[in-house]
């Protein structure tokens, strides 16, 4: 391997999410001090969940199959929605276990700043999935940051149907507090209290 290549693959890792350039130094020399026992089988994982992953077309998650693993649960409650921004904020509750309703994943929230705009991310699928007949209770579990809440009071004016209750996860969850970044037994308490919006 040349020295250009070992160069590319640091700077690669250096772009995953808290990884600065020495730590993806380290990695680099990991990973190339264990081809065989972790370098080829880390690219054949990657390469693999690359070609299988898909967005689920109901909900947003990522999984191999559409509608997801979650959707297709027949003993989750259907008629409760969870509305995240991300994946991540999913799997963080899910890693909880606490829940066991749907989700509804966004793929962001609204912001004037950053030009973030309803069109932007999955609102539409959101007012639809809440139109058909069943669902009473749809859950914000959006940061507590003011553009999470500004999404969350704009899709609770959206939503017409007096018949479902909208609520939000509440305590333990700090003001600008990002969801993925919460440790399990806060998520349980801010599940388990939330309250009306």
């Amino acid at each position: 391997m040349e020295q250009n290549e070992i160069e590319n693959l640091i700077k690669m890792l250096s772009r995953l999410p808290g990884v600065g350039p020495r730590s993806a130094r380290r990695v680099a020399l990991f990973m190339l001090k264990n081809k065989e026992n972790f370098m080829i089988p880390l690219s054949d994982a990657i390469a693999k969940t690359a070609d299988k992953m898909i967005f689920c077309e109901v909900c947003g998650n990522l999984d191999t199959i559409s509608p997801c693993e979650i959707c297709n649960d027949r003993s989750r409650d259907e008629n409760t929605i969870c509305v995240v921004e991300d994946v991540a904020d999913l799997w963080a509750i899910e890693r909880s276990g606490t829940y066991k309703g749907k989700y509804h994943v966004l793929g962001g929230v609204l912001s004037a700043i950053d030009g973030i705009h309803p069109s932007d991310i999955s609102l539409d699928k959101l007012i639809n999935r809440t139109e058909k007949a069943g669902v009473s209770e749809i859950i914000m579990a959006l940061s507590a940051t003011v553009d999470g809440q500004t999404t969350a009071h704009y899709i609770a004016d959206k939503i017409n149907n007096k018949d479902i209750n909208i609520s939000r996860i509440s305590q333990g969850v700090p003001i600008g507090g990002e969801l993925d970044y919460l440790d399990d037994g806060t998520l349980i308490t801010a599940i388990k209290s939330r309250r009306e919006l």
